[in-house]
């Protein structure tokens, strides 16, 4: 689940998905509307601050936020049935490979118990002095419109 930060661009495999799913991702309907979600059907999101490509993300954030990823080599399709934007992968500074939706690093939220669960979607944050405002990622590309919530008082804001 750690990480640094920085990060370059590196383009998944152009090869046509298979219905509804891009590796781990694939889409789901939910209270916030057809999302992406992993394997386990647990949402994703991205932070605004990350939609350009360049991690944020690193160390104690992704104890909260673990980066959705794939072993390194591993082609991620551009795209699946249901979702409107393209699927690749971008390299993380400590080798590992992060799933990108339209460009933008995948995360799911660590207190997402139930799969299926949206209650990370406009949750700010901060992390090493950056501050993030958490997105879910609509099927369309965007992300979904919900008032921010704040996480619970404690270390950044979370109780576990």
């Amino acid at each position: 689940m750690a990480g640094t930060s920085g990060g370059s661009h590196s383009a998944g495999s152009a090869s046509p998905g298979k219905t509804g799913t891009a590796g781990p991702v694939s889409v789901h309907h939910t209270s916030a509307g057809t999302v992406l979600v992993d394997a386990k059907g647990d949402a994703l999101y991205t932070p605004a601050q990350e939609m350009h490509g360049k991690i944020m993300c690193t160390n104690g954030c992704t104890s909260i936020w673990p980066p959705v990823t794939v072993d390194p080599g591993t082609s991620v399709p551009s795209s699946v049935s249901g979702a409107s934007g393209t699927f690749g992968t971008m390299h993380r500074p400590d080798g590992s490979t992060q799933v990108t939706y339209n460009g933008a690093p995948l995360y799911r939220f660590a207190l997402d118990h139930t799969p299926g669960t949206v209650t990370g979607n406009g949750v700010s944050d901060t992390f090493n002095g950056a501050h993030f405002t958490w997105h879910v990622v609509t099927a369309s590309g965007g992300g979904a419109s919900k008032a921010p919530s704040s996480p619970s008082s404690g270390g950044n804001g979370y109780n576990y």
